[in-house]
């Protein structure tokens, strides 16, 4: 993940949030966010306050989304394989049998930052099904946007991310880099017989824990920094903006922007599909 590094400047949630708005953040919108908070820096209330930012800036009708993801509870995806790197037979079976089922009601998403981790805890937060790219999310239109998450659908058609498309909703990158954007995913699926792959995760099924294999598109996030530099290259500042928000340098931009473009430039420079998914976060 790239973030900017943060000097030690304690950030308020009002600051924040001014930082927000003026970056240009829609006051009733809906906004996909990607957060270091180690780039954003200290805040005053810590991430609950960040968070809180996050809202104050939408005001009382806006709607904020988070990824959940949970590569946690996979043997296809590449958490599982860094964490049995070197192992024997045995001592990988230990770990398969220690994975817990994902329960979008209790299952934590570690590795997707505590700004995620606190929208999914917060008040009122919905969260879709999907056993390992489920989304959170805080706001009006939350469960609708989060609603009818195929299993067997990652991030394309039939996930939360065309739900924010066909919203235009926008995606901040708080202090990451274009590396992180699953907005780029469904650009994935729009490009021409994309490849496609297995996946596998453990999952309940009435109250029996168990192995559950799907196919899906075969996920790679391994060129999405150089994706994200064509994007922000290819547009003017008034479509992808830049600017402070604490002390991290970060970027807003229109979902359907990063969409569009992710599907022509993917199209153009696969020439050879992906042997496997290289995506860090599902799996």
């Amino acid at each position: 993940m790239t973030t900017t590094t943060a000097p030690s400047v304690t950030h308020s949630r009002s600051g924040l949030a001014g930082q927000l708005a003026e970056l240009g953040v829609e006051a009733g919108g809906v906004l996909l966010v990607h957060a270091s908070m180690r780039a954003v820096g200290p805040v005053s209330g810590g991430v609950l306050a960040m968070a809180g930012a996050l809202r104050d800036a939408l005001g009382a009708q806006g709607t904020l989304v988070v990824p959940a993801f949970t590569p946690e509870n996979s043997d296809t995806s590449p958490h599982y394989l860094d964490r049995v790197r070197g192992l024997d037979d045995r001592a990988r079976e230990a770990v398969r049998a220690s994975m817990p089922p994902f329960d979008p009601a209790t299952s934590a998403a570690p590795s997707m930052g505590s700004l995620a981790e606190a929208v999914r805890l917060g008040d009122g937060a919905a969260r879709s099904d999907h056993p390992q790219t489920s989304f959170a999310a805080l706001g009006p239109l939350a469960r609708n946007l989060l609603s009818g998450h195929r299993p067997d659908c990652h991030l394309g058609e039939d996930s939360p991310l065309a739900r924010l498309y066909d919203l235009r909703a926008q995606v901040l990158l708080l202090g990451t880099g274009f590396d992180t954007c699953s907005a780029f995913h469904l650009g994935e699926y729009r490009v021409p017989a994309p490849p496609r792959r297995s996946y596998r995760c453990v999952v309940t099924a009435g109250s029996r824990r168990q192995w559950w294999e799907y196919e899906d598109v075969a996920l790679d996030d391994s060129d999405f920094a150089a994706l994200g530099a064509d994007f922000a290259g290819a547009h003017d500042a008034a479509a992808v903006r830049t600017g402070p928000v604490g002390s991290s340098t970060s970027r807003l931009f229109r979902i359907t922007d990063a969409v569009d473009h992710a599907t022509r430039w993917l199209t153009s420079h696969r020439a050879v599909p992906p042997a496997r998914a290289l995506c860090h976060s599902p799996g």
